[in-house]
């Protein structure tokens, strides 16, 4: 088949989030079985050229707005596997330090931005004589791309939406169908209106032909009132065309036996160089160098849906005697400056990195004994994957996809993989965390249950079959 797959964000040239990770290492994994697959992206002014070059291929899209210039996007191409990378640039439009914003404040045109990248990704794909049968978009940025496929009439490709966090829906005001000139028509509760709001979220989830998302637990949520984010109403309508695939990761980017970023390598045959790999973590974070008290450690952005607020209130003095803590992210300024507070209140014992570096993360992941990832709603979540490959038991809150991907030890460390609590509770959390402790004191219960999750398939095959069966699925009815 021959796929194209939107995307606002694709690693290793642009990210913010696992939706990065995912239009990388799913388009190179469906290739692998076979595919023709294109991916789209902006082509940011953030992008790191030197070391991830991309190229002019002479092509442009140009695509008409309701008001002033038509925007003319350049495209370029990067060469990476059997995926054809290619990059939409228009300097007023992704000319810009950020991807969607600044100092965690939205772009006010983001909606023309996206709006006219998705049209542009289909002309451009065009202009270079692709005729996807699948187009792919993943997330509210793309979701206009579903939209126009289906106001163009058939014959067309079939279109597969993913929600890779339904949170996140793009919602702009009504003028914004004039900026892209696009038929007030749509502002509709049936179509594109969300009170009083236009969603372009909405518009991949009424008018694809698939919808998916990130874990099976997650596509259960999404259809209930507590997680629907108020389209619930929305989803239970369009279940039958719903189903949650769980992500993988790219296992060739994440292992501990090669990966370029640790001091030390390792793998289950022998975890000695991850007892190393601690040490150097912890010299490096300004950390008490000892092997009496267990590290935990804590990637991603620090905001109340990760759970930061509840690690914050989990700790005390006692527990920070016993154990060290150590934070790496980016996010709600109080609770950066709360994180802060916290190591400067407990040097030694507690570390944190206000920022993000892809290299430190992949140490956190080796160097942490415990990784604790509290989140009140997760779709599916890669850092506890990238943990488990690691040897390094997650920390999880019974939530969307790590539901499905953490099972828990139990009280003799005999099963499971991890350690899960419920509640979205400090308490529940704190009890938790006292049975990865209680853990630590056991060094051969805990190595097998390292040895458990190391074992775990995370990676992308399983998943990508499931994708190309749906593409398949849809191929199936095309004419019926």
């Amino acid at each position: 088949m021959n796929v194209l797959f939107l995307s606002s964000e694709v690693a290793p040239w642009s990210k913010t989030g696992g939706l990065a990770d995912v239009a990388s290492a799913l388009p190179q994994a469906l290739a692998g079985r076979g595919h023709r697959v294109t991916v789209v992206s902006p082509h940011y002014a953030s992008l790191d050229r030197s070391r991830f070059p991309t190229g002019r291929t002479g092509a442009r899209a140009r695509v008409e707005v309701g008001e002033g210039r038509p925007v003319v996007f350049e495209v370029f191409e990067a060469a990476r596997g059997r995926v054809r990378w290619l990059f939409l640039d228009d300097p007023a439009l992704f000319g810009r330090p950020g991807l969607y914003g600044e100092k965690g404040v939205d772009y006010a045109d983001n909606g023309l931005r996206f709006g006219a990248f998705s049209v542009g990704a289909l002309a451009a794909v065009r202009a270079l004589g692709e005729h996807p049968t699948i187009v792919h978009a993943n997330d509210w940025q793309t979701a206009p791309a579903v939209l126009l496929a289906a106001m163009a009439g058939r014959p067309r490709a079939h279109t597969v939406f993913t929600i890779h966090n339904l949170a996140f829906q793009g919602l702009f005001p009504r003028g914004v169908l004039r900026q892209l000139g696009w038929p007030e028509s749509l502002f509709d509760w049936r179509s594109l209106e969300f009170y009083g709001s236009v969603s372009f979220l909405k518009a991949g989830l009424l008018h694809a032909d698939a919808l998916t998302t990130v874990s099976p637990t997650y596509a259960k949520e999404i259809c209930t009132p507590e997680h629907g984010c108020g389209l619930d109403g929305v989803l239970r309508a369009r279940r039958g065309r719903l189903r949650g695939i769980l992500n993988g990761i790219d296992s060739f980017e994440w292992d501990p036996k090669h990966d370029p970023a640790l001091p030390h390598h390792y793998d289950s045959r022998s975890l000695r160089g991850k007892a190393r790999c601690k040490s150097a973590l912890q010299r490096e974070l300004g950390l008490e160098e000892t092997d009496a008290a267990p590290l935990a450690v804590s990637v991603g952005r620090l905001t109340h849906q990760k759970g930061t607020d509840l690690l914050l209130d989990a700790v005390d003095d006692g527990f920070l005697q016993r154990a060290q803590l150590a934070w790496l992210g980016t996010g709600e300024a109080g609770l950066e400056e709360r994180v802060r507070q916290l190591a400067a209140d407990h040097p030694g014992r507690v570390a944190a990195v206000v920022g993000f570096d892809e290299a430190l993360a992949h140490r956190f992941e080796a160097g942490g004994d415990f990784f604790v990832m509290p989140s009140r709603f997760e779709p599916c979540g890669l850092n506890q994957m990238y943990s488990l490959r690691y040897g390094t038991p997650p920390i999880v809150r019974a939530t969307g996809g790590l539901c499905d991907t953490v099972r828990d030890a139990g009280p003799d460390l005999a099963a499971g993989n991890g350690f899960v609590f419920g509640p979205a509770e400090p308490t529940a959390l704190r009890a938790a965390l006292e049975r990865a402790v209680a853990a630590f004191g056991r060094p051969a219960a805990l190595e097998e249950l390292r040895l458990r999750g190391m074992a775990e398939d995370c990676t992308w095959e399983a998943s990508a079959a499931q994708y190309e069966d749906l593409y398949l699925e849809l191929e199936s009815s095309r004419g019926r």
